[in-house]
């Protein structure tokens, strides 16, 4: 029985729905009910075996030579994988030890609650905590585990890791019958299985135990042929075709092209690889940057894109050229993003996915994705320096010799404003320890109509200094069993930015849903050697404009943040600093130092508007505020300046943030009097 919060929330999410996208969704509806005829119970009686053309081998990827295997990689890989040998697996931050023979593929470790497992798939509710953080259970599924082991393995030769993979793909088959429990319930967990699965028979190719586990066993064949079938006939579309979409396509190109082994592959193939070249265009701005505007989305298929490239390669079905042209735009996007300790920005949501796992627990996701890109394209002069730290990289393009040396022209200088998407990067003293780092956002709220994966963040900034989190962005923590918190680190005032009249620049209809979305728009920016500036303005507030002006000088080592709205009146405002989880505050008035540790004597100050009333908050739980996610499913405590007041209409109010250039009398004065207090954050 459909709940009233659940009818609510259907009715919200047919509101951003096309008229065009309505009866599309009755049809998918009417289909998935019709498919309960195709439920099983049992893999191994399913007559799918016997729809076999013939069973080959995937493309192999070459021996690696243990001198493209750095022993920091080696050693992190060979550690995770021991852990998992003892059934220790960190997942999102929370161990399981479960993991040695069978494990449980429902249990959710955070809420206790067990998932479905005999239900059919479509008729699980699972958006509002009904079946536990639900994340939890998928992650499990989605058998990257099990690709650390297979890597492990090619590496060493060492059985043991062979057979414990063959003992979890063994349970999985036959705990999960197609469309039975809730990890058919979504197509992208379908898609990144599929992706495993090729990975692990090619690493366990010189496994004598291989061919009985996957080409000559009928329940394999089983499951294999009904995961190409469900993501054939049941793509997502419309307002949900984002990342989801493009894991999905690439779930089906990769394992047609590794394992043609049905009548149906070919046609399956085409039909997957139509999808990519479509939607790796559709989805990606021509400066590269990914359109959900969501940092780690944008690795994440950053990721599918290079997997799906050297699998068609590999299989002499490569992509077009234009897919190819857009991946290398996102590359070198990627590589003008990061951070002197190239460390990404932290735009949107991120839930810390990854389309493969080759590596053991403490690799560099970005660092890979750079390494990887550097091997296929070839990097620019401007690149910033990555050190080949990983094993995905040697494996992936051990696949095939062929190089992406794309015909586009690519930048000569690195980008800071990628106009598309909005965002401008200011940096001074570049590649230094003293680098000030600090991304404007000026962009489009999301992608589609639901804007799944976006936060409330018009107009904010993130700032660094040497890699280190100064003013930072609140990350994602959660997706689900956890409303309060999913809403406040998307909503306006978890970011760096001004909230008027205690509402956020953009409305919340769900956990991936938002029924209104501020539109930004960059007005100025000037990125001259003396002169680093940049103006925006978003109308996420029905009645006044925000407008905010950024001003960088490198020579002071400083920025100077300028708020203003343009409205027939005074509004109720808040305006909010996070400081990083690193970083030490010690306010007075609107006045504060900033310190860390390590710092070697370095601090900042932070000169905030007078006109509004400071206080320091740090780890705030109800209502929350002061918080920080470092990855998906963890939470820090972190420093909040919060200045509440009124603000009125062409009066600014001006934020001065100051690091070690330029001891001035404003400063000793900070100095004198926060020496006198304990330091919020100690």
């Amino acid at each position: 029985m459909v709940s009233l919060a659940d009818l609510a929330w259907y009715l919200r999410r047919l509101n951003c729905m096309s008229p065009t996208e309505i009866p599309w969704r009755l049809r998918d509806t009417f289909m998935k009910r019709l498919w309960i005829t195709r439920q099983m119970w049992d893999a191994a009686a399913d007559p799918a075996a016997t729809r076999l053309c013939r069973t080959t081998p995937p493309p192999p990827c070459q021996r690696i030579p243990p001198s493209a295997v750095s022993d920091d990689a080696r050693e992190r890989l060979l550690r995770t994988a021991e852990s998992l040998m003892r059934g220790e697996w960190h997942v999102f931050g929370c161990q399981r030890n479960d993991m040695a023979s069978d494990p449980d593929w429902f249990f959710d470790p955070i809420t206790g609650k067990r998932a479905p497992q005999n239900a059919y798939c479509f008729s699980v509710n699972y958006r509002r905590g009904a079946a536990g953080e639900v994340k939890y259970v998928w992650e499990l599924s989605r058998h990257q585990h099990l690709t650390i082991l297979a890597a492990a393995y090619a590496l060493t030769g060492n059985q043991r890791y062979a057979e414990r993979i063959a003992t979890h793909l063994q349970s999985w088959w036959e705990h999960n019958p197609f469309l039975t429990g809730i990890n058919w319930a979504s197509g992208i967990e379908v898609g990144l299985r599929l992706i495993a699965w090729v990975w692990i028979r090619r690493l366990l190719s010189d496994w004598p135990g291989t061919r009985c586990l996957f080409d000559q066993n009928p329940v394999f064949a089983s499951h294999l042929y009904h995961h190409q079938q469900y993501l054939s006939q049941l793509p997502s579309r419309r307002s949900s075709a984002n990342n989801h979409l493009l894991a999905e396509m690439v779930g089906l190109f990769v394992a047609t092209c590794a394992l043609p082994w049905f009548a149906h592959s070919g046609s399956w193939r085409r039909q997957a690889a139509a999808a990519l070249n479509k939607e790796f265009v559709k989805q990606t701005f021509p400066s590269g940057i990914h359109r959900e505007l969501a940092s780690g989305y944008h690795a994440f298929v950053l990721e599918l894109g290079f997997i799906a490239a050297l699998e068609g390669d590999a299989a002499g079905y490569p992509l077009s050229p234009a897919t190819r042209e857009r991946l290398r735009a996102m590359a070198d996007s990627t590589a003008a993003l990061v951070d002197v300790s190239n460390a990404p920005p932290r735009q949107g949501d991120c839930d810390s996915g990854t389309a493969l796992s080759l590596d053991g627990e403490g690799f560099r996701q970005w660092d890979s994705l750079l390494a990887t890109a550097a091997t296929i394209f070839g990097p620019c002069e401007w690149w910033p320096h990555v050190k080949a730290d990983d094993l995905r990289t040697p494996f992936l393009t051990s696949l095939t010799s062929r190089r992406s040396r794309t015909a586009g022209r690519r930048p000569t200088q690195r980008p800071a404003h990628f106009a598309d998407a909005g965002i401008v990067i200011l940096r001074a003293k570049a590649d230094t320890s003293r680098e000030i780092w600090c991304r404007c956002d000026g962009g489009p709220h999301g992608y589609l109509s639901t804007a799944a994966h976006a936060h409330a963040d018009a107009l904010s900034v993130e700032v660094r200094y040497g890699g280190l989190e100064v003013l930072c962005d609140p990350g994602t923590y959660r997706y689900y069993c956890a409303d309060k918190w999913r809403d406040y680190f998307r909503s306006t005032l978890a970011h760096n930015t001004l909230e008027l009249d205690g509402a956020a620049q953009s409305k919340l209809g769900g956990p991936f849903l938002w029924m209104r979305q501020a539109h930004s728009r960059t007005l100025a920016v000037k990125l001259d050697a003396d002169e680093l500036f940049w103006e925006a303005c978003h109308d996420g507030y029905r009645t006044a404009r925000h407008v905010r002006r950024v001003r960088m000088d490198a020579v002071a080592s400083q920025i100077a943040i300028e708020d203003e709205i343009e409205s027939k009146g005074g509004h109720a405002c808040r305006l909010a600093f996070h400081l990083g989880p690193a970083v030490q505050a010690s306010l007075r008035g609107n006045r504060a130092v900033l310190s860390w540790a390590d710092a070697a004597g370095q601090f900042a100050w932070i000169e905030l508007p007078p006109a509004l009333s400071w206080r320091a908050i740090r780890g705030q739980e109800d209502p929350p505020l002061g918080w920080f996610s470092p990855s998906y499913g963890q939470k820090v405590p972190t420093t909040t300046l919060l200045g509440e007041g009124r603000v009125e209409s062409g009066l600014p109010l001006n934020t001065l943030l100051r690091f070690d250039g330029g001891h001035s009398a404003a400063q000793d004065e900070v100095c004198d009097g926060a020496a006198t207090q304990d330091p919020v954050g100690a």
